[in-house]
C-alpha cells in the first residue's frame, strides 16, 4: 500500500511539472499577471499598515490632542489644577509615554519701550515648548535653558510693542510686577502670537496663584481608538479632573486614515480582481489545448477528483511562484512610494508578506475555474476528434 502511494505521489508530481513546462509561453503569461497582482497588492497593503503609522506622527505636529482642566465648582466657574497633579500624572505608567506641559493663564498689562497694553500672559515650563509644541516657530532658538528672568513674545504682540529679542518686557497684574527679558520670538499663526510666556514660576507669582496651573496639554501617542481608551483610563484615575479629547484632531485623523484605508483596500481589490481575469483568459486557452491530456489520463483510470486536483496544484504552485516574488517586490515597491507620499519611506511589515502571497494563491486557484470544465471530458469523443 505504501508503495502504491510513493507510486502514485511521483506520478501526481511528474505531471504537474510536464504541465507546467509543456506551455513555457502561457505559463510566463500566467507567472507575470500574478507576479504583477502580488507586487502592487504587496505595495498597497504595506503602505496602507503603515498609513497609521505615519499619520500618528504626522498629527503630532499639531500639538495636543488632549487636554486636562479641572472641574467648575457650584458656581460654573473653572478652578486651577495643583501643580502636583502633574507629577501624579507623568507616574502613572499608562502615561509615562505622555508628552505633557501645563499651563497657567492670566491676563496683564505687557509694557516694553513706553508701549502697552493688555495681553495673555501664559505661564509654562519654556524649555518645553520646542520639543512639546512642534508646530511652534521660535526665532532664535534657544541654545541652552531658560533662565528664570527670561520669557518668549508672540509675533504680533513683539511687533505691537516693538520688542526684540534682549528686550525687557514688565507685566503689571493689580498690586504685583514682574519684568523679564526677551529670548525669543514665537511665531505660530494663532493666537498664541499675542501671548507673552513666561516661566511657570513666575506667572504663579503675577497671578498670585502659587502651585496652580490652568490647563494641562498632553499628547498621546496613537490612533484615535488609543486616544479614546487612555482619555477614559485617564477619567477613572482622576475623577476629580476633566479629560477631553481635541475634537479636532482626534476626529480628523480618525477620518482621515479611514478614508486611506478605504482607498487602499478598494485598490486591492480591484487588482486582485483584474488579474483574476487575466488569469482565467489565460486558463481558459489552457483547458482547450489539454483536451488530449485529460482525455488520456480518465482512459487509464484517473479519476475526475483526481484530475481536478492536478490542475489545481499547477495553479496554486504558480501562485505560490508569482506571489513569493512579487510580494517581495511589493515591499520594495511601497518604500519608494511612502517616501513620494509622506515625505519618509514606509517601514516594512513582515505581516503583508505572508497575505500578499496567500491572497496571490487564492486568486490563481479561483481563476483556474475554466478548468473544470475538463472534467466532462469523455476519453472516448477526444480520441475520436470529436472534441
Amino acid at each position: 500500500m505504501e508503495d502504491r502511494r510513493a507510486l502514485n505521489r511521483n506520478m501526481f508530481w511528474r505531471v504537474i511539472r510536464r504541465m507546467v513546462f509543456a506551455n513555457r509561453g502561457r505559463l510566463f503569461v500566467i507567472l507575470l499577471a500574478l507576479g504583477a497582482g502580488a507586487t502592487v497588492t504587496s505595495a498597497l497593503l504595506n503602505l496602507r499598515v503603515d498609513a497609521k503609522r505615519r499619520l500618528n506622527s504626522e498629527f503630532r505636529l499639531f500639538g495636543a490632542n488632549v487636554l486636562i482642566t479641572a472641574s467648575e465648582d457650584s458656581a460654573g466657574e473653572r478652578r486651577t489644577l495643583d501643580e502636583q497633579f502633574l507629577t501624579r500624572l507623568e507616574s502613572e505608567s499608562e502615561v509615562a509615554k505622555f508628552a505633557a506641559i501645563p499651563y497657567l493663564y492670566s491676563v496683564a498689562k505687557v509694557a516694553a519701550d513706553g508701549t502697552a497694553r493688555d495681553a495673555v500672559v501664559a505661564g509654562t515650563h519654556l524649555d518645553l515648548l520646542e520639543n512639546r509644541e512642534p508646530g511652534w516657530r521660535l526665532r532664535p532658538v534657544h541654545a541652552s535653558e531658560y533662565s528664570a528672568s527670561e520669557c518668549v513674545a508672540g509675533a504680533r504682540l513683539a511687533r505691537q510693542l516693538r520688542a526684540s529679542p534682549g528686550s525687557k518686557l514688565r507685566l503689571k497684574s493689580r498690586a504685583r510686577e514682574e519684568e523679564c527679558t526677551v529670548a525669543a520670538i514665537l511665531e505660530t499663526g494663532a493666537s498664541e502670537d499675542d501671548q507673552a510666556f513666561v516661566q511657570l514660576a513666575t506667572a504663579q507669582r503675577l497671578s498670585a496663584s502659587e502651585g496652580q496651573v490652568s490647563i494641562v496639554k498632553v499628547f498621546v501617542a496613537g490612533d484615535s481608538a488609543a486616544i479614546n481608551r487612555t482619555i477614559g483610563a485617564l477619567r477613572l484615575k482622576f475623577p476629580q479632573v476633566r479629560v477631553q479629547p481635541v475634537r479636532r484632531l482626534t476626529e480628523g485623523q480618525a477620518k482621515l486614515y479611514g478614508k486611506i484605508s478605504g482607498v487602499l483596500t478598494a485598490t486591492v481589490v480591484v487588482v486582485l480582481a483584474l488579474t483574476a481575469l487575466c488569469v482565467m483568459a489565460a486558463m481558459t486557452n489552457i483547458a482547450a489545448e489539454r483536451k488530449n491530456d485529460v482525455g488520456l489520463m480518465k482512459a487509464i483510470g484517473g479519476s475526475v477528483r483526481r484530475v481536478l486536483r492536478i490542475f489545481l496544484a499547477e495553479a496554486a504552485l504558480l501562485g505560490l511562484v508569482a506571489g513569493l516574488i512579487g510580494a517581495a517586490a511589493g515591499i520594495l515597491l511601497s518604500i519608494g512610494l511612502g517616501k513620494a507620499v509622506f515625505g519618509v519611506a514606509a517601514e516594512p511589515r513582515l505581516v503583508v508578506y505572508p497575505v500578499s502571497v496567500a491572497l496571490t494563491v487564492i486568486v490563481a486557484i479561483l481563476a483556474a475555474y475554466p478548468l473544470r470544465r475538463l472534467a466532462n471530458i469523455r476519453p472516448a469523443s477526444v480520441f475520436r476528434g470529436e472534441e
